[in-house]
């Protein structure tokens, strides 16, 4: 049961990562490689704590 939470998890977060980054154009950040793959890599921690990466990550997976 552990490893099937701990796949889910794993889904969720490559899930997270790909959406991010497919729809980082719709965000407010700046376009840098550098800035796109730590937002994207990072976005679980960004996304419980900051209400502004919230807002830019639901803009992102629109469309």
């Amino acid at each position: 049961m552990g490893s099937l939470i701990t796949f889910g998890l794993i889904v969720v977060y490559i899930g997270g990562v790909w959406k991010f980054w497919t729809g980082f154009r719709r965000t407010n950040f700046t376009p840098s490689i550098s800035n796109r793959l730590g937002l994207s890599l990072l976005w679980p921690a960004l996304f419980i704590s900051n209400k502004s990466y919230r807002q830019n990550f639901r803009k992102a997976l629109k469309g």
